[in-house]
């Protein structure tokens, strides 16, 4: 399948060198990939002469006007149309491109994607999905802050969702499904997440995949399940504090390593082993939550990464965008007919 990714050059808090960096870098780990992408020319085309690996690989189309940070998702609609986050979506939408990345402002980014792609039908929200380091590998958790409340339904439709996205980057034919809970057993929990599970428990001949029941917060980092169902509020709390023990961690193993002379020496010893674990607990390297739901694919790389994290979102997308991920969730949300 011949790609071509959409990316909002002007996003992010280092666009757009650091976007450009990114999308140079995927470019060589995915060379039958091409790109559209929107920005100032200004701007962005003294960087993008000088990547050789995006040599004929890449349409450049001029926008007036970017979405600031910090700007409010309402202000941003009133004058988004000359703006490259506007135009990068559009891409999607027109069938020219088959996925869409930004390091841009989230709430806009959201917004713009539901009022320009729509949402699949059968499914009520959107959710941002992303993947989480664990044990044995990656798990996909969701939502991670769309819906700072959810239902028990739009629960459903969440591992409806997850499922698909774990299929295509695990490569397994019947993911595992947990729902985050205060505890494993039938009866704890609010009514939301409890009608969640008996609904998926009575369902479990017309949905593909494997519901294994809750899961709790340390079920995440070990890997129980595929993937962790969840409310945005619940998510994105899980997110930062994990963001914020990671860095924690790093903080003290380096103080530790500078303590003395004898632990520097070491350190040295120890170095290619250390550089292992930085990387490990590195969020850059999994960097990338995709709004699944829309009638599109959209992917939201952290607006303060580097290159190597936007690389990462860019090659996520190309990924589901191979995996025809939004065909997928359309196709079991019908076949499920449990809504």
């Amino acid at each position: 399948m011949s790609v071509v990714i959409s990316i909002d050059a002007m996003g992010g808090d280092h666009a757009p060198s650091v976007v450009i960096d990114g999308i140079a870098l995927s470019a060589v780990r995915h060379p039958d990939v091409k790109f559209k992408i929107f920005g100032r020319g200004n701007d962005v085309m003294p960087y993008l002469e000088k990547k050789t690996s995006l040599k004929d690989k890449y349409e450049f189309i001029h926008c007036d006007d970017i979405v600031p940070m910090d700007a409010k998702p309402a202000q941003v609609l009133r004058r988004s149309k000359q703006t490259s986050m506007w135009n990068m979506i559009g891409a999607v939408l027109e069938g020219t491109a088959h996925a869409a990345v930004s390091a841009g402002n989230t709430g806009a980014l959201m917004a713009m994607s539901k009022l320009r792609l729509r949402m699949i039908d059968g499914i009520s929200r959107p959710a941002i999905a992303s993947l989480w380091p664990t044990r044995s590998g990656e798990a996909v958790m969701l939502d991670m802050g769309a819906n700072v409340e959810a239902t028990s339904d739009q629960l459903v439709e969440f591992a409806v969702m997850g499922a698909e996205y774990a299929r295509i980057l695990f490569d397994k034919k019947r993911p595992t499904i947990g729902i985050l809970n205060v505890g494993t057993e039938a009866g704890k929990g609010n009514d939301v997440v409890k009608n969640a599970d008996h609904f998926l428990k009575e369902h479990r001949d017309h949905i593909h995949f494997e519901y294994h029941g809750f899961v709790e917060g340390n079920d995440i980092t070990k890997g129980t399940t595929d993937v962790i169902v969840t409310d945005g509020f619940t998510g994105n709390v899980a997110l930062k504090t994990a963001e914020g023990t990671a860095q924690l961690i790093g903080g003290y193993l380096k103080a530790a390593i500078l303590s003395n002379i004898w632990s520097k020496i070491g350190a040295w010893f120890a170095r290619h082993s250390l550089a292992a674990f930085k990387e490990k607990i590195d969020p850059k390297r999994v960097n990338g939550g995709v709004f699944l739901g829309l009638s599109g694919l959209v992917v939201k790389s952290h607006g303060g990464t580097n290159a190597l994290g936007f690389a990462a979102a860019t090659d996520l997308s190309i990924d589901l965008a191979k995996g025809n991920i939004v065909e997928a969730i359309a196709k079991n949300i019908t076949d499920a007919r449990f809504f």
